[in-house]
């Protein structure tokens, strides 16, 4: 993701601070304890499609039939 458009970006939410984890193609709000996943270079900056960090990504992937953060 262009560090230009990292200065830019903050969560949708709380307005805070997001950092870019390059693992799981993610902009996290620390703050939050939110994810947003980022498809084919675009940071999906939705609160329905965040991943809540304190939940198990299994847990997520069985409720929903679907991982968030796959790309």
């Amino acid at each position: 993701m262009d560090t230009r458009l990292m200065d830019l970006l903050v969560c949708p939410l709380c307005k805070g601070p997001l950092s870019h984890d390059h693992a799981t193609h993610e902009l996290v709000c620390g703050a939050d304890r939110l994810a947003f996943p980022i498809r084919d270079g675009i940071a999906v900056m939705l609160e329905t499609e965040a991943r809540n960090l304190d939940v198990p990504a299994s847990a997520t992937t069985a409720a929903t039939g679907h991982d968030p953060s796959a790309a």
